[in-house]
């Protein structure tokens, strides 16, 4: 099979940080969804780290040229397979220590859209995954949760104990991964740790397309001179996340050996808050240091939108106190250096 030949992977400048003080070294760990945004940056973080990362994905949000840079490296194992087939789950995670569920649909437009997919996907994709690998005797499954699964509680900061109504039927598939994780805990005695990310933002996060996140749809737009449209009056507030922060949870939540840890959910955010007005202000200044005309762009405001909850703020006291999670990158150090990447990958 020439595995010999096949070459390490060694990770890139643009993969920022390699997070030595956490030990994560010769593990099996599987990736669904590692095609995608969070997935690929996971991978290139393990791999770095000298694990073996076995890829899950179908393709249908994520992109080849995501994991193109692992292709062929001796420690990475692609398998193309849907979380709603069990038999992919099954063949993918044989002699796993861990999991890393990121295989999801997201955005809530797309599940009001079309709700039946998003439930096949995020609710039986996601048993099938936990029944797959409580099977495979793997030691961990750390899932991606969101911040969704707060609906309409307007209590702030979000601490993980009151959540509201949902809002979208994507918020009820999230919340109901949280009690399958709880369950398969309690009956099974399988170790879950759920990560309810909040807005989170970065390298390799798509910009195009009907369901794009905002910061990258908006960076492409400004890069375009065009204006990007918010939806209400730009007053509606979010807790943008880098996703090295992200990994760091990841990473943590995989290693604890705190027992008082796992079966939580943990919210995974920076703890600071920003308006859509405010972070058009800072994607403009950031991106006007290597193109002043995006000074320019003016912003159009256009109805909110269904399903949009006004605010949202993390509390992350539980996270640093059980994880000991100390995220490095605030929104506008986050900015910086998701608006350098963008600069050099989206500019033609």
């Amino acid at each position: 099979m020439g595995l010999n030949r096949a070459k390490p992977y060694h990770k890139s400048t643009e993969s920022m940080h390699n997070f030595p003080e956490i030990q994560l070294n010769h593990k099996k760990i599987v990736v669904t969804g590692g095609a995608g945004f969070i997935g690929s940056n996971l991978i290139a973080t393990l791999l770095a780290k000298d694990n073996h990362v076995v890829c899950l994905d179908n393709f249908s949000t994520g992109k080849k040229e995501n994991i193109s840079p692992f292709l062929g490296a001796k420690n990475f194992t692609l398998i193309t397979g849907d979380i709603r087939n069990l038999s992919d789950c099954e063949k993918a995670v044989v002699g796993a220590d861990y999991v890393l569920h990121e295989a999801a649909l997201g955005s809530v437009p797309r599940s009001i859209k079309d709700p039946s997919t998003t439930n096949a996907v995020n609710i039986g994709g996601f048993l099938n995954m936990l029944l797959a690998a409580r099977d495979a005797g793997v030691k961990r499954f750390v899932y991606a949760a969101s911040s969704s699964t707060y609906g309409d509680s307007k209590a702030l900061p979000k601490v993980e104990e009151v959540i509201g109504k949902p809002l979208s039927p994507y918020a009820i598939t999230k919340y109901v991964n949280e009690l399958y994780a709880d369950i398969f805990f309690q009956t099974y005695g399988f170790e879950t740790i759920g990560l309810r990310y909040f807005n989170v933002f970065g390298r390799q996060q798509d910009p195009n397309g009907a369901y794009a996140a905002v910061i990258p749809k908006f960076v492409g737009q400004f890069l375009n001179y065009e204006s990007p449209v918010i939806n209400g009056d730009g007053a509606y507030s979010r807790d943008f996340t880098y996703i090295d922060n992200v990994i760091q949870m990841n990473l943590l939540a995989l290693t604890t050996a705190n027992k008082d840890a796992v079966n939580q959910v943990y919210n995974t955010a920076y703890g600071e808050r920003a308006t859509l007005n405010d972070l058009v202000g800072s994607l403009k200044k950031y991106l006007s240091k290597y193109d002043s005309k995006i000074n320019e762009v003016e912003v159009v405001y256009g109805p909110n939108r269904t399903g949009d909850i006004p605010h949202s703020l993390a509390n992350i006291e539980k996270a640093k106190k059980y994880l000991n999670y100390n995220p490095e990158f605030s929104l506008q150090e986050g900015l910086k250096e998701a608006v350098d990447w963008y600069w050099k990958h989206l500019k033609a």
